[in-house]
Protein backbone atom coordinates (compact mmCIF):
# COMPACT_ATOMS: atom_id res chain seq x y z
CA UNK A 1 0.00 0.00 0.00
CA UNK A 2 1.38 3.41 -1.01
CA UNK A 3 0.14 5.58 1.85
CA UNK A 4 1.89 8.84 0.93
CA UNK A 5 4.08 10.48 -1.69
CA UNK A 6 6.45 13.42 -1.47
CA UNK A 7 8.13 14.99 -4.47
CA UNK A 8 8.19 17.77 -7.03
CA UNK A 9 4.96 18.59 -8.85
CA UNK A 10 5.77 18.11 -12.55
CA UNK A 11 2.31 18.82 -13.95
CA UNK A 12 -1.23 19.64 -12.86
CA UNK A 13 -4.28 18.58 -14.87
CA UNK A 14 -8.02 18.97 -14.39
CA UNK A 15 -8.36 15.80 -12.30
CA UNK A 16 -4.79 14.77 -11.51
CA UNK A 17 -1.25 15.88 -10.83
CA UNK A 18 2.07 14.28 -11.73
CA UNK A 19 4.45 14.10 -8.79
CA UNK A 20 8.07 13.12 -9.42
CA UNK A 21 9.32 10.73 -6.75
CA UNK A 22 12.83 9.35 -7.12
CA UNK A 23 12.91 10.09 -10.83
CA UNK A 24 9.51 8.47 -11.46
CA UNK A 25 6.47 10.57 -12.38
CA UNK A 26 3.41 9.32 -10.49
CA UNK A 27 -0.02 10.31 -11.81
CA UNK A 28 -2.17 11.06 -8.76
CA UNK A 29 -5.95 11.50 -9.11
CA UNK A 30 -7.22 14.23 -6.79
CA UNK A 31 -10.09 16.59 -6.07
CA UNK A 32 -10.03 20.21 -7.34
CA UNK A 33 -9.55 21.34 -3.74
CA UNK A 34 -6.40 19.24 -3.36
CA UNK A 35 -5.07 20.22 -6.79
CA UNK A 36 -5.54 23.90 -5.90
CA UNK A 37 -3.00 23.50 -3.07
CA UNK A 38 -0.29 22.31 -5.48
CA UNK A 39 2.16 24.44 -7.46
CA UNK A 40 4.11 23.22 -10.47
CA UNK A 41 7.82 22.98 -9.72
CA UNK A 42 7.30 23.00 -5.95
CA UNK A 43 7.50 20.07 -3.54
CA UNK A 44 4.23 18.48 -2.42
CA UNK A 45 3.32 15.86 0.16
CA UNK A 46 0.07 13.96 -0.29
CA UNK A 47 -1.67 11.21 1.65
CA UNK A 48 -2.49 8.56 -0.94
CA UNK A 49 -4.62 5.49 -1.56
CA UNK A 50 -3.70 2.88 -4.16
CA UNK A 51 -6.67 1.20 -5.83
CA UNK A 52 -5.87 -2.06 -7.61
CA UNK A 53 -7.99 -3.32 -10.48
CA UNK A 54 -7.46 -6.19 -12.90
CA UNK A 55 -6.36 -3.79 -15.63
CA UNK A 56 -5.02 -0.81 -13.69
CA UNK A 57 -3.27 0.62 -10.66
CA UNK A 58 -4.69 4.04 -9.74
CA UNK A 59 -3.20 6.34 -7.13
CA UNK A 60 -5.52 8.82 -5.41
CA UNK A 61 -4.08 11.77 -3.51
CA UNK A 62 -5.42 13.85 -0.63
CA UNK A 63 -4.34 16.96 1.22
CA UNK A 64 -4.56 15.11 4.54
CA UNK A 65 -5.10 11.68 6.07
CA UNK A 66 -8.64 12.58 7.19
CA UNK A 67 -9.83 12.89 3.58
CA UNK A 68 -8.03 9.68 2.62
CA UNK A 69 -9.63 7.77 5.50
CA UNK A 70 -13.09 9.00 4.46
CA UNK A 71 -12.28 7.93 0.88
CA UNK A 72 -11.69 4.35 2.12
CA UNK A 73 -14.69 4.48 4.45
CA UNK A 74 -17.08 5.50 1.65
CA UNK A 75 -16.02 2.47 -0.39
CA UNK A 76 -17.14 0.08 2.34
CA UNK A 77 -20.70 0.89 1.18
CA UNK A 78 -22.05 -1.28 -1.64
CA UNK A 79 -22.21 0.62 -4.92
CA UNK A 80 -19.59 3.21 -3.97
CA UNK A 81 -16.37 2.83 -5.93
CA UNK A 82 -13.23 4.99 -5.89
CA UNK A 83 -14.51 7.44 -8.54
CA UNK A 84 -17.75 8.14 -6.69
CA UNK A 85 -15.90 8.34 -3.37
CA UNK A 86 -13.53 10.94 -4.86
CA UNK A 87 -16.48 12.84 -6.37
CA UNK A 88 -18.10 12.95 -2.93
CA UNK A 89 -14.98 14.48 -1.43
CA UNK A 90 -14.78 16.93 -4.34
CA UNK A 91 -18.25 18.26 -3.51
CA UNK A 92 -18.18 17.98 0.28
CA UNK A 93 -15.37 18.92 2.65
CA UNK A 94 -14.56 16.14 5.15
CA UNK A 95 -16.29 18.03 7.99
CA UNK A 96 -19.41 18.57 5.84
CA UNK A 97 -19.50 14.92 4.85
CA UNK A 98 -19.13 13.70 8.42
CA UNK A 99 -21.88 16.02 9.64
CA UNK A 100 -24.25 15.07 6.81
CA UNK A 101 -23.78 11.37 7.55
CA UNK A 102 -24.06 11.77 11.32
CA UNK A 103 -27.17 13.95 11.07
CA UNK A 104 -28.83 11.93 8.29
CA UNK A 105 -28.91 14.92 5.94
CA UNK A 106 -30.05 13.45 2.61
CA UNK A 107 -30.24 16.89 0.94
CA UNK A 108 -26.53 17.52 1.40
CA UNK A 109 -25.48 14.04 0.26
CA UNK A 110 -27.58 14.18 -2.93
CA UNK A 111 -25.60 17.25 -4.02
CA UNK A 112 -22.98 14.75 -5.17
CA UNK A 113 -23.48 13.73 -8.83
CA UNK A 114 -24.20 9.99 -8.91
CA UNK A 115 -25.75 9.81 -5.44
CA UNK A 116 -29.54 9.76 -5.44
CA UNK A 117 -31.94 9.54 -2.52
CA UNK A 118 -31.61 5.77 -2.13
CA UNK A 119 -27.83 5.96 -2.30
CA UNK A 120 -27.80 8.73 0.31
CA UNK A 121 -30.04 6.69 2.60
CA UNK A 122 -27.73 3.68 2.25
CA UNK A 123 -24.70 5.83 3.10
CA UNK A 124 -26.42 7.18 6.20
CA UNK A 125 -27.58 3.77 7.40
CA UNK A 126 -24.17 2.15 6.97
CA UNK A 127 -21.90 5.02 8.03
CA UNK A 128 -23.85 7.14 10.51
CA UNK A 129 -22.59 5.33 13.61
CA UNK A 130 -19.04 5.16 12.31
CA UNK A 131 -18.68 8.87 11.58
CA UNK A 132 -20.88 9.83 14.56
CA UNK A 133 -18.10 8.69 16.85
CA UNK A 134 -15.64 10.85 14.92
CA UNK A 135 -17.85 13.96 15.05
CA UNK A 136 -18.63 13.75 18.75
CA UNK A 137 -15.21 12.49 19.71
CA UNK A 138 -16.73 9.97 22.10
CA UNK A 139 -14.98 6.98 20.58
CA UNK A 140 -11.77 6.28 18.78
CA UNK A 141 -12.05 6.55 14.97
CA UNK A 142 -12.13 2.86 14.10
CA UNK A 143 -14.12 3.25 10.89
CA UNK A 144 -11.39 4.69 8.66
CA UNK A 145 -9.11 1.91 9.85
CA UNK A 146 -11.70 -0.58 8.60
CA UNK A 147 -11.54 1.07 5.18
CA UNK A 148 -7.77 0.83 5.16
CA UNK A 149 -7.92 -2.83 6.18
CA UNK A 150 -10.37 -3.49 3.33
CA UNK A 151 -8.11 -1.83 0.77
CA UNK A 152 -4.98 -3.62 1.98
CA UNK A 153 -6.60 -7.07 2.02
CA UNK A 154 -8.25 -6.65 -1.40
CA UNK A 155 -4.88 -5.52 -2.79
CA UNK A 156 -3.19 -8.57 -1.27
CA UNK A 157 -5.80 -10.98 -2.66
CA UNK A 158 -5.52 -9.50 -6.16
CA UNK A 159 -1.74 -9.88 -5.87
CA UNK A 160 -2.33 -13.55 -5.11
CA UNK A 161 -4.28 -13.93 -8.35
CA UNK A 162 -7.92 -13.62 -7.22
CA UNK A 163 -10.29 -11.56 -9.43
CA UNK A 164 -10.86 -8.05 -8.02
CA UNK A 165 -14.66 -8.51 -7.83
CA UNK A 166 -14.38 -11.77 -5.91
CA UNK A 167 -11.75 -10.30 -3.60
CA UNK A 168 -13.92 -7.25 -2.80
CA UNK A 169 -17.04 -9.33 -2.15
CA UNK A 170 -15.18 -11.76 0.10
CA UNK A 171 -13.49 -9.03 2.15
CA UNK A 172 -16.78 -7.14 2.52
CA UNK A 173 -18.45 -10.31 3.79
CA UNK A 174 -15.68 -10.92 6.34
CA UNK A 175 -15.79 -7.30 7.57
CA UNK A 176 -19.60 -7.36 7.81
CA UNK A 177 -19.42 -10.48 9.94
CA UNK A 178 -16.45 -9.71 12.18
CA UNK A 179 -16.02 -5.92 12.01
CA UNK A 180 -12.72 -4.06 11.85
CA UNK A 181 -10.21 -6.72 12.79
CA UNK A 182 -6.55 -6.30 11.92
CA UNK A 183 -5.34 -6.78 8.36
CA UNK A 184 -3.71 -10.16 8.96
CA UNK A 185 -6.84 -11.62 10.59
CA UNK A 186 -9.13 -10.39 7.79
CA UNK A 187 -6.72 -11.74 5.16
CA UNK A 188 -6.65 -15.18 6.85
CA UNK A 189 -10.46 -15.31 7.01
CA UNK A 190 -10.82 -14.15 3.42
CA UNK A 191 -8.38 -16.79 2.20
CA UNK A 192 -10.22 -19.45 4.19
CA UNK A 193 -13.52 -18.37 2.62
CA UNK A 194 -12.07 -18.33 -0.89
CA UNK A 195 -10.51 -21.74 -0.26
CA UNK A 196 -13.94 -23.18 0.57
CA UNK A 197 -15.38 -21.76 -2.66
CA UNK A 198 -12.75 -23.44 -4.84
Amino acid sequence: MISSVRGTVAAIGLDHAVVEVGGVGLAVQATPHTLATLRRGEEAALATALVVREDSLTLFGFADTEARDLFWLLQTVSGIGPRLALATLAVLEPAQLRSALAEGNITVLTQVPGIGRKGAERLIIELRDKVGALVTGTESPVAPAAGQVRGSVVEALVGLGFPIKQAEQTVDAVLAKDGAADTAAVLRQALATLGRKR
